[in-house]
């Protein structure tokens, strides 16, 4: 189990309350500031502040909208994420800010019981992988992104920080990726890949592609 699942109480994934949302992928190390209004998400929020203070976070796919206000179909790996801050507004709405705390699958969806949806989850583990090149990877990994903060215009005290905030390659490579990936699909990709090397060596891809953007290169940076 990573340090960040540690958060996690295993009896939350026995009934695991989802948030679905379009083209949104929170991978375990990130940030996601989230605004409920809807009045089955405020139900589902009180719900998560009163238990386990913990939800899913799961991506919907495309075409939900002929059936959003439904059950729409979602990608069955997502992330989960703790609260770490809540402020419920005057006319019932909340603003929470979540940080991803694990990957999982779902095994099964349950019946409804509210207006928000629960499964049951699985947690996703790291799968193994060879120990001294994935830690070569991961010295080549902090090297470029101490690289990418001396070019970028703002955070890069910040991208030192982060990239050293996690001992474990796997981890680490999801908090940069969380950061600095934006596009959905690679993020998908990322949450759903189960082999950290994999994680580290797209991570490291896109740093290069970054740092070649910021700093032209002729050669692939490594």
């Amino acid at each position: 189990m990573s340090e960040l699942s540690q958060a996690l109480d295993p009896s939350a994934l026995a009934s695991l309350p989802i948030f679905p949302l379009p083209n949104c992928v929170l991978l375990p190390g990130g940030l996601l500031p989230l605004h409920v209004f809807e009045p089955r998400y405020r139900e589902l929020t009180k719900h998560c502040l009163e238990s386990h203070q913990v939800m899913g976070v799961a991506r919907l796919r495309p075409g939900f909208e002929t059936s959003y206000y439904g059950r729409p179909p979602v990608f069955e790996r997502f992330g989960v994420g703790k609260i770490i801050c809540s402020e419920e507004l005057p006319d019932g709405r909340f603003a929470l800010l979540l940080r991803g705390i694990a990957r999982v699958e779902i095994a099964r969806e349950l019946p409804a019981e509210g207006a928000y949806r629960r499964v049951e989850a699985r947690l996703l583990d790291d799968s193994w992988t060879d120990q001294v090149e994935i830690k070569q990877t991961h010295r080549r990994l902090i090297s470029l992104c101490d690289r990418l903060a001396e070019v970028i215009d703002t955070g890069g005290p910040q991208l030192r920080d982060l990239v050293r905030s996690f001992e474990a390659p796997g981890e680490c490579a999801d908090a940069i990726a969380a950061a600095l990936i934006m596009d959905a699909d690679a993020r998908q990709e990322l949450l759903e890949a189960c082999d950290p090397m994999v994680r580290l060596q797209r991570t490291l891809g896109h740093v290069s592609h970054l740092l070649c953007e910021l700093a032209p290169c002729t050669e692939t940076v490594n």
